[in-house]
């Protein structure tokens, strides 16, 4: 059990002992504590401070902590909010959420849902003290530029490739506001936006909340399919096209090398703007990455969202915008008008972690990590429920998209997974209309262990037994 689960383990058994004691009783020492649950001196201290924070104890130095004074109750009868149905009136956006759940798992479970690294493949030692030297910079704390750092700049714009200038790159608070921005900024409410069919959930999100409407334009197993893209563009007049060339989220579908031309030449054409989302590039298996659509893009038609909190830490929000012309003049405008600028202590971290040697070991541990564990599930999955479809073998990203035998539905199974101990992502809502077939997407990056996801896919083919 890591440090993280003790100290919760230790607060519920607390709490729940503390609410058979009166107020100003005091709890055993630590000391006891310790003794008492087989933990570390550090766990006792960490669960004190949370329930010292949440007030439900109070601690004295010297005299030890004690049951606080029980807070007023609030009242039986529920407030009465009716009145907002009114004042929202208008604005009526399908927000379903984004990757991750909005509230912890409950215990035991293995989180095959989420878009995120489990901790343990995270680089927190290279966070750590990347933060720390950070901190130690004498100008940590001055105002950061609105485009961000130079040196970070300089950083994005060289991974976006030899065409792109840091001047072509705004620092974002992570990729998801890179997205919000964006869509407000490019597109006027009411607009379509065109989207491939299956996508990011949080893209749909994010669109639907700028007052956009999502086009689906279907796939295949080379991605986009260009004709379709251009009857898109013809019959909705979209001025925006959204897509994910590499290890798209959710099939891991990488755009064929001989279509990735021709989807930036049809929005071209168009005279609309394709919105390159590379969220993925470093989640790599080990192959050859394909150069980013913005990198051979010279009249501003592409715009790239990248980020680093994918293949770092979901606390590391630093992503980056990069666009040319008026259109860049127009984020930069914006910026100033949701936040001002990225917090300077976050940005200096990413520079401090990206410019030492950590970081590429990192990132070459992690290909191999994700490899392995991809293929321990997909084998898992083979062996536990054979009639499941596996769309094909992703060669980067942190998903597998499964198309479920006739007969079930991706919410009833999802359900009964998360009976069984497992949580999983429905697959309907990927899709910006109505979906084809029932889908699931399955993580294999957010669970403790390869061995949690063999567990995981006999939990499932349990579940699904149950509903089948």
């Amino acid at each position: 059990m890591n440090d993280g689960s003790s100290t919760e383990a230790l607060v519920a058994t607390l709490r729940s002992g503390i609410a058979g004691l009166a107020p100003g009783d005091r709890l055993p020492s630590s000391r006891d504590l310790i003794a008492r649950h087989g933990v570390g001196p550090v766990t006792v201290s960490r669960a004190i401070a949370l329930l010292a924070a949440e007030g439900v104890v109070v601690t004295r130095p010297g005299a030890g902590t004690y049951v606080a004074a029980r807070r007023p109750g609030r009242s039986e009868e529920a407030p009465d909010t009716s009145w907002q149905a009114v004042a929202l009136a208008g604005r009526d956006h399908d927000l379903i959420g984004l990757d991750g759940p909005s509230t912890a798992l409950p215990a035991g479970t293995v989180a095959l849902s989420g878009g995120y690294l489990h901790e343990d493949l995270q680089p927190t030692r290279a966070l750590g003290a990347a933060l720390a030297r950070a901190a130690r910079r004498p100008d940590a704390w001055h105002r950061a530029p609105a485009a961000g750092l130079a040196p970070l700049r300089a950083v994005f714009a060289r991974q976006a490739g030899a065409g792109v200038a840091p001047e072509d790159v705004l620092v974002t608070g992570g990729g998801q506001g890179a997205l919000s921005l964006l869509f407000r900024a490019v597109a006027a409410p009411g607009s379509p936006v065109l989207v491939e069919s299956p996508t990011y959930r949080g893209a749909l999100a994010a669109a639907r909340a700028a007052g956009l409407r999502p086009v689906p334009v279907p796939m295949d197993a080379d991605g986009i399919r260009p004709d379709l893209l251009a009857d898109a563009f013809a019959m909705t007049g979209a001025r925006l096209l959204y897509c994910q060339p590499t290890f798209h989220n959710p099939t891991g579908t990488v755009l064929a090398p001989e279509r990735r031309r021709q989807v930036v030449d049809v929005a071209r054409a168009a005279g609309a703007f394709l919105i390159e989302d590379d969220f993925a590039r470093h989640l790599g298996h080990g192959r050859p990455v394909p150069r980013p659509l913005v990198a051979d893009d010279r009249d501003g038609t592409v715009v790239q969202v990248t980020s680093l909190t994918k293949p770092a830490s979901p606390s590391l929000r630093i992503g980056a915008l990069i666009a040319r012309g008026p259109v860049m003049r127009r984020l930069q405008a914006m910026r100033q008008v949701d936040d001002f600028f990225v917090a300077r202590p976050l940005q200096e971290a990413a520079v401090e972690l990206l410019s030492t040697p950590a970081w590429d070991r990192h990132l070459r541990s992690l290909s191999t990590a994700l490899r392995d564990r991809c293929a321990v599930l997909a084998d898992a999955l083979v062996r536990e429920l054979p009639g499941w479809t596996l769309t094909h073998p992703p060669a980067g990203g942190l998903h597998l998209w499964l198309r479920l035998p006739a007969g079930l539905t991706d919410t009833a199974v999802a359900d009964a997974a998360r009976a069984h101990g497992v949580s999983v992502n429905v697959g309907h809502s990927y899709f910006p209309a109505e979906p084809p077939a029932p889908h699931l997407r399955l993580a294999f990056a957010a669970a403790p262990t390869p061995a949690d996801l063999v567990e995981a896919a006999h939990r499932l083919a349990v579940a699904v037994r149950s509903v089948s």
